[in-house]
């Protein structure tokens, strides 16, 4: 499943983002007009719902359609937490269904993919290397 060579996957900043940091109080989405954005992995898609460049936070959703599948790659700098909402959601060493929890170090190397389809809540927080 995973390639020879690991690629660093970095998530762009140019997707719209819902709730741009920093802020005071609180912020509510009640109801996302986000259209899911497509990524450089085919079949893997981000939706932005907030994001603050300085404190280096991202928190998205990812859906990733049904047999997508994306090779060996690691989030330099980011600390990096998975939680599967829907569907089931691998890597190299485990298969994640709903309500299943992953974290991984920043640049821990990893694969990742879907054989039915899943949407995960993905959040990125940014630590000194």
């Amino acid at each position: 499943m995973s390639n020879s060579v690991a690629e660093t996957f970095v998530i762009p900043t140019s997707y719209p983002v819902a709730i741009p940091g920093p802020f005071e109080g609180s912020k509510r989405l009640l109801d996302s007009h986000l259209e899911w954005q497509a990524t450089e992995t085919p079949g893997f898609w981000l939706k932005c719902l907030y994001e603050d460049r300085e404190l280096g936070e991202k928190t998205m959703l990812m859906k990733v359609d049904p047999g997508c599948y994306a090779g060996l790659h690691a989030h330099e700098g980011e600390f990096e937490q998975i939680f599967v909402l829907e569907g089931s959601f691998y890597d190299q060493d485990a298969t994640m269904k709903a309500g299943d929890y992953c974290c991984r170090a920043p640049g821990a190397l990893h694969d990742s993919g879907s054989v039915d389809g899943a949407v995960v809540l993905v959040i990125y927080t940014k630590r000194p290397a």
